[in-house]
């Protein structure tokens, strides 16, 4: 525990959630691995503990608690070694949730927030396209208004959830386009006519369902735009700095686990006499990893704390993601060198991470596009603001 940052509070919850963890999900890890499907059952259990409204409001049922306990519960779901379980529960927590408590109005909050925060129902955010990934304010997908409903058209790709989700959050462009037409954002049922979702075959986060969503002439309500008409797109860069951290906080705790594991093993591996953490260029890798790990947690537990008190840090987030995950890729690529062939075993768990850590710099934003906001604030001087402040 570190004791600049958590608690004893944190650390008793910390115990208690990798208990509940060990009870009621890791004995089904590996089935909802190869089935690609979560049990919906475990969404209620983790909605009966509170874990999904670590963050909100206790009007909405939520438990109204400092962002560190969200940084305990991310750092758990990733030591039980599936990233595709951690995706499912966090994108749901963190994503979906996010907008319904920011921007929902009061009825949308009742009938989506707290069934959310219970469990009892599962979302996800639908931003993503087959021809705009990073580029959001590329997206084809329109919303056209007609009387009091919207009618919905277009595609979503890459949606975490988005197979067996109950309801999906949804940004589209207002239509008809003009100069000055924005994005905006819907929270949809998916028993509304004209969704349908196709499963997408994956790398890695097996047990999570990732799909290609198609929207052909959904009709939604008027009151289930969630804040103001046109503003979606302000809302979804608002909330990216979240997302970020979520991500990487999410990096470094999965290369703890890997590090963790790896020293486990090297101790009780012999080659030539003696165990394998006796060799010299074998201890000296480790020191190198470990270093990198602990600068990468420093940082981001910095920026938990710095966000806990409401900064808004666009460049901060950024660059934890950016980093987090590329060290992140590293310390585990290393991590399975160093168990040899057993690390390309699939009975040993460096194989699965391996796989799963490589989303983290695609995911969220890709590296490639992070660099791109970095460098807009540090060399064009350009400042982001929350949304309602004008940005520079």
């Amino acid at each position: 525990m570190n004791s600049s940052y958590f608690t004893e509070e944190h650390e008793i919850f910390r115990q208690s959630l990798r208990a509940f963890l060990q009870k009621e999900v890791v004995p089904h890890i590996d089935s909802w691995e190869a089935s690609g499907c979560i049990d919906r059952a475990v969404f209620k259990k983790f909605g009966e503990m509170g874990y999904f409204g670590l963050q909100y409001p206790e009007a909405y049922g939520g438990m109204n608690l400092d962002l560190f306990y969200s940084v305990v519960f991310l750092e758990e779901l990733q030591r039980i070694n599936s990233g595709g379980f951690a995706a499912a529960m966090w994108a749901h927590a963190y994503l979906s949730l996010v907008h319904l408590e920011k921007e929902g109005s009061k009825e949308i909050k009742e009938a989506y927030l707290v069934p959310g925060i219970q469990g009892t129902k599962v979302g996800c955010l639908c931003v993503t396209e087959p021809f705009a990934g990073s580029d959001v304010a590329g997206m084809r997908t329109t919303a056209t208004r007609k009387g009091n409903n919207y009618v919905l058209n277009g595609s979503k790709t890459f949606i975490t959830n988005g197979v067996y989700a109950d309801y999906l959050i949804v940004a589209a462009k207002n239509h008809p386009v003009t100069d000055d037409a924005g994005i905006s954002l819907f929270v949809l049922d998916r028993t509304m006519p004209g969704i349908t979702a196709s499963p997408l075959k994956k790398l890695g986060w097996k047990a999570s369902d990732t799909a290609e969503i198609a929207f052909d002439n959904v009709v939604v309500p008027a009151g289930n735009l969630l804040g103001t008409e046109g503003d979606g797109f302000g809302y979804i860069l608002q909330h990216f700095s979240l997302e970020r951290m979520v991500m990487g906080v999410n990096a470094h705790a999965r290369a703890a686990y890997a590090l963790e594991y790896t020293l486990q093993y090297m101790s009780e591996r012999k080659a030539f006499g003696k165990t394998i953490d006796r060799f010299q260029a074998l201890r000296h890798k480790v020191a190198d990893l470990a270093s990198e790990l602990e600068m990468c947690k420093a940082f981001n537990y910095n920026i938990v704390q710095r966000m806990d008190k409401g900064e808004y840090l666009v460049k901060e987030a950024s660059m934890s993601k950016l980093m987090s995950t590329k060290i992140a890729d590293k310390i585990i690529n290393e991590c399975l060198q160093l168990l040899g062939g057993y690390g390309y075993m699939e009975d040993y768990p460096l194989a699965r991470m391996f796989r799963d850590s490589r989303l983290g710099p695609i995911g969220g934003g890709t590296s490639e596009i992070l660099r791109e906001i970095i460098a807009k604030i540090l060399i064009d001087n350009k400042t982001y603001k929350p949304k309602g402040l004008k940005d520079s």
